[in-house]
């Protein structure tokens, strides 16, 4: 379980194609001595398993199925990614309960300033667009973010300057691919209406 808070920007190391794929990281001076193989980090929102675990540096291996539902596929070494390790119990929960099992792939719309703040127009696909409330928590890249206003499909986000700046998410801009995990009690509240008939 993950709570949306960015720990640090890490950048890929390698990716190397295969059945598994296998993705090194670098921490980016993310401290790794505590962690083991076999425990779990979000790489951009996306739940990975540890295999391997050297000072500042980590690999993972990703499934068929992650590589087609998230943009980890899309990865380049060099590239910039978000990390948080797993939460601990005694850890704070500052964002939203966030479990790293991305729902799906949103593209941003628009970019553009705001009162201070980087305010971008996402667009959800079709399937997800029910999940997202007005006021709600969405997860963009493993960052909880809280949503201002839903029109249809697109929703928007406000991002602060220190998101911008502990985050990629300030690299924003029009036709960027997001992973998108919607709100964990939206989607169990859908589930069990339709699971009654009310849906």
């Amino acid at each position: 379980m993950f709570t949306g808070i960015v720990k640090s920007v890490g950048r890929v190391a390698a990716i190397r194609d295969g059945a598994p794929w296998r993705l090194a990281i670098e921490t980016g001076g993310l401290a790794t001595a505590d962690w083991k193989p076999g425990a779990s980090v979000a790489v951009s929102g996306v739940c990975l398993t540890l295999v391997a675990v050297a000072e500042g540096r980590f690999e993972a291996e990703l499934s068929g199925e992650t590589m087609a539902r998230t943009t980890l596929g899309r990865l380049a070494a060099g590239d910039r990614v978000n990390l948080e390790p797993a939460v601990g119990s005694a850890d704070p929960l500052g964002g939203h309960l966030v479990t790293g099992h991305v729902d799906g792939v949103a593209s941003v719309r628009d970019s553009r300033e705001a009162g201070g703040a980087l305010r971008a127009t996402i667009e959800a696909p079709a399937a997800l667009a029910r999940f997202i409330a007005e006021k709600g928590s969405v997860a963009l890249d493993g960052v909880s973010l809280t949503v201002n206003r839903v029109a249809g499909r697109e929703f928007s986000v406000d991002l602060v300057p220190h998101t911008r700046a502990a985050t990629t998410l300030g690299e924003l801009a029009a036709g960027r691919a997001l992973n998108l995990e919607v709100d964990l009690v939206a989607r169990y509240l859908d589930r069990l209406l339709e699971a009654r008939g009310i849906r």
